[in-house]
């Protein structure tokens, strides 16, 4: 659901942008003075987690479609909601910036829909309600699908009002949303199921953490839950990741199925040219692979066509493990530079 630069206005994009600038300040606010110091490396290794997660488009049977998980429900159960916004912003930043994974005028819709809804609204709405102080895996489970639904129609529906309150595109509120919401109500599902077993693992194995985020308890010695994440951030990352669905997520395939066509002309504004020009400069590994070097014209013997083959799927596959252990570091630095800062500020004031 990383919204295109090609949907949005400059002012909608700078809207959002000052936004969810101002959420980061007043989350930046929270961590600084309530976060326990502790859970700061569990920060970093959720973020590489959430990064590497995010990679993983899975099917959404008979659709055509797929999606991803999300993330920012997760987050908010381990983290609270105000580490949990400052997580996803950072997983967010480095896959635009790094990665062209959603367009740098549209990162504050990004953060706003990926962050705000699943933290502000579906966890501490939601979750924490069904929930309560006694949990179980019955009721993680209830709380975990019903919050990452709710979540999810939120940040889809803000995607469509995002893009029709910019008006620079063909595509029209009620199909759109007509379209947007049922999808998203699968990939939300899909998410629940992830969320809920995640947490429940979690809960078995250090259930103070879960506490932690309700009765703002300390929570003790992290090293082996923080172990445990970096190392399946790892192999999500370098392994699972070539196993990624190939079919377009929900927003590319909504887009589809309103214009017929795969993806929307930049709009022609100097705005939207510079920063694809910024985009396209600081990308390391366009669209989790490596760039592709200037196209040439070589007589390729027929001999060779399926050793061919076969390197160009070694070459995408490593590309891909690339992308996933770098995005993961990437991510887990600035997670834990954020993190640190705060914490670092709070104890000198």
């Amino acid at each position: 659901m990383h919204m295109a630069d090609a949907l949005l206005s400059p002012a909608v994009g700078g809207t959002m942008w000052a936004a969810s600038a101002a959420t980061i300040a007043y989350c930046s606010n929270k961590v600084r003075s309530e976060m326990d110091s502790r859970k700061t490396p569990l920060m970093g290794v959720l973020g590489a987690f959430i990064f590497a997660a995010q990679m993983i488009n899975f099917t959404i049977p008979v659709t055509g479609s797929s999606g991803h998980l999300g993330g920012g429900l997760i987050l908010s159960i381990l983290l609270g909601p105000y580490a949990a916004f400052l997580t996803i912003a950072s997983v967010l930043v480095v896959q635009a910036f790094f990665f062209a994974d959603g367009g740098l005028l549209a990162l504050g819709c990004n953060i706003f829909n990926l962050g705000f809804f699943p933290a502000f609204i579906a966890y501490s709405l939601v979750y924490k309600k069904i929930v309560g102080r006694s949990p179980s895996p019955a009721r993680i489970s209830v709380a975990s699908v019903a919050a990452a639904v709710i979540g999810l129609q939120m940040g889809a529906f803000g995607v469509v009002a995002e893009t029709v309150a910019s008006g620079i595109s063909s595509l029209p509120f009620s199909t759109f949303a007509l379209i947007m919401q049922p999808i998203h109500l699968a990939i939300g599902i899909v998410e629940g199921v992830v969320t809920a077993s995640v947490i429940s693992f979690v809960y078995k194995a250090r259930p103070d953490i879960i506490r932690s985020t309700f009765e703002a308890r300390p929570v003790g010695n992290l090293r082996n839950i923080v172990l445990a994440f970096l190392v399946l951030a790892v192999v999500t990352g370098g392994f699972v990741s070539w196993f990624a669905s190939k079919n377009p997520d929900g927003l590319e395939w909504a887009i589809t199925k309103v214009t017929g066509q795969e993806e929307l002309k930049r709009p022609e504004q100097w705005l939207h040219g510079a920063l694809a020009t910024l985009q396209e400069k600081v990308a390391l590994l366009p669209d989790y692979s490596f760039k592709k070097p200037a196209e040439k014209t070589t007589v390729i013997p027929e001999s060779m066509g399926q050793k061919t083959g076969n390197t160009k799927t070694e070459t995408s596959k490593l590309g891909t493990s690339v992308s996933g252990i770098v995005g993961g570091v990437l991510t887990l630095g600035l997670s834990l530079s954020i993190g640190y800062m705060l914490k670092r500020r709070g104890r000198t004031t």
